[in-house]
């Protein structure tokens, strides 16, 4: 066993050198890792994760080293998210199988700073649980604590948040605060198939024997028996198996206390858990001191602290905070650049912004010209139009009142100038019905035949009379209508076109130039005057 770690240790040295230890490595070694350097980056990043899953940690632990060292530091953004992981799964095999916390927690500052820095964001709330749970083995329950807060604050992932409720449970001076987070933890544990439920309900159990429930704390550790059996979690089955024993031996059940640490005894070495091992070894030696057994009782300890001082050595512990302390400086230092670079990137944008300001107020000043010259332009247009419209209406005027040609050709006729004047007055009663010129199909033998004469006699009487023609009276009229509708507020809604086919005209050409010759505008102008009037 310990030759297959040590042959896992040089290949990882020659690579990344992450462990510390041997410097060079056999001729047959360095074949072997150059025969998988043909391999692309993402077949050793695949193999190694199959290999993990298949609890073959040290073959994952080389292909992660070998994908980690082949990776460049300019590589893009997914290949940086699976850099990070292997950082991550190869610090889990080197603190749950290798327990070396040490390397665990240099593999894991690397991966927060490689987060950081690629904005994998979603991912640093992993590393802190993972960070966190070192600190808790060893004890430092207040700074594990700070970690795992942090995580949870983080934490998007309902599955993660379970293990890190499970994980901040213990290390919560508050029990209170203790309960919450794990009865949490297990309501969001049974929505996904009872993960980490037996780490739950054992700490559940280490709750209730602190509060000396000891028959609830039973409960709990059968629980957490029970899954772990079912969920193939040795470890934890092992421990749950020695605090079965510690609590039996607290309740002064002797035969039961030894049951239980016997068992967890046989399966701690025979799966080489050394961490738990340790605890079974100090038990041990405590109940043979206390049945005089000295002897066996110095062997028990000495072993125990041997185990002690290899897993929780002082000098891991110093390491971790120099790590701990280099991260901080490194993370300073990286704001303190950024801080640099912000302030060079803020004055640049002042100087874009004042000669954009400058830019914008030449833009201002020459558009300002340009509007006061439209507005003159405009306004003397319209002044032009005004006095047009006034000229076109002395015309039309003019027109009205010239004698019409054609009334000579009426001379003859048999029609007095009394019929006529009653006729026409008959004329202009109808046309004053507005239903009746606006439409379309109106013409002088409708207007004969409502005025109950023929259309030689309303020709006539129009022509002599009024001094115009049948179809200028009918436009007169229908324009009159157009002009009352624009000036109406609610008509705006209309299009011009819209009025000329609602007063009677059926083309908008013959609408213009009808609407010109009654006002001396077009039809736009008389809109555009009427609006501009209301404001």
């Amino acid at each position: 066993m310990y030759k297959k770690y040590f042959f896992i240790t040089l290949a990882i040295s020659l690579i990344i050198n992450i462990s510390a230890g041997v410097r060079t490595v056999s001729a047959q070694n360095s074949d072997i890792i150059s025969g998988l350097t043909h391999l692309s980056s993402q077949q050793l990043f695949d193999t190694a994760n199959h290999y993990y899953h298949k609890n073959s940690f040290d073959t994952a632990l080389t292909y992660y080293s070998l994908f980690i060292s082949t990776t460049p530091q300019n590589a893009n953004f997914e290949l940086q998210k699976k850099v990070v992981e292997a950082y991550n799964h190869s610090a889990l095999i080197y603190r749950r199988h290798m327990h070396d916390y040490r390397t665990a927690y240099e593999l894991l500052i690397k991966a927060l700073i490689l987060c950081e820095k690629s904005g994998y964001e979603s991912f640093i709330s992993k590393i802190y649980t993972n960070i966190g749970n070192i600190y808790n083995r060893f004890g430092k329950n207040d700074i594990a604590k700070f970690y795992f807060l942090k995580a949870l604050e983080l934490c998007q992932d309902s599955i993660l948040m379970v293990a890190i409720m499970t994980n901040l449970g213990p290390v919560m001076l508050d029990q209170d605060s203790a309960f919450y987070f794990l009865n949490t933890a297990l309501k969001i544990s049974k929505q996904h198939d009872r993960i980490y439920s037996c780490n739950i309900l054992y700490n559940l159990a280490v709750l209730h024997k602190q509060r000396e429930n000891f028959d609830s704390a039973h409960y709990y550790y059968q629980l957490s028996l029970i899954d772990a059996r079912e969920q193939g979690d040795i470890e934890m089955e092992t421990q749950t198996l020695l605090n079965l024993g510690k609590l039996f031996l607290e309740t002064n059940r002797a035969d039961s206390m030894m049951f239980y640490v016997n068992l967890s005894n046989t399966t701690a070495k025979k799966h080489n858990l050394l961490e738990i091992l340790a605890e079974i070894y100090l038990i041990l030696s405590k109940i043979d001191d206390s049945n005089g057994r000295v002897a066996s009782a110095y062997n028990h300890f000495r072993k125990y602290t041997e185990l002690k001082d290899s897993i929780f050595g002082a000098r891991q512990i110093a390491e971790i905070n120099q790590l701990q302390r280099l991260y901080e400086t490194t993370k300073t230092n990286q704001q303190i650049e950024q801080f640099t670079i912000e302030q060079q990137i803020k004055g640049r944008i002042i100087r874009y912004q004042r000669i954009n300001l400058h830019i914008i107020l030449a833009v201002l000043l020459f558009v300002s010209t340009v509007l006061v010259f439209v507005f003159f332009q405009n306004r003397k247009l319209n002044t032009a139009y005004k006095v047009l419209f006034e000229k076109n209406v002395k015309i039309i005027d003019l027109q009205r009142k010239s004698p019409d040609q054609d009334s000579k050709k009426y001379q003859k006729s048999a029609l007095t100038e009394d019929m006529q004047e009653a006729l026409s007055n008959k004329i202009l009663d109808i046309m004053e019905d507005t239903s009746v010129v606006c439409d379309a199909e109106f013409s002088v033998d409708k207007l004969a035949e409502l005025v109950q004469s023929n259309n030689t006699y309303v020709s006539q009487s129009i022509n002599t009379i009024l001094k115009k023609n049948f179809r200028s009276l009918l436009n007169e009229y229908r324009i009159r209508e157009a002009q009352r509708l624009f000036s109406e507020s609610d008509m705006t809604i209309y299009t011009i076109e819209a009025i000329a086919f609602k007063v009677g005209f059926v083309s908008r050409n013959t609408f213009y130039k009808a609407f010109k010759e009654n006002t001396g505008v077009s039809p736009n102008f008389y809109l555009k005057s009427v609006q501009n009037s209301k404001m």
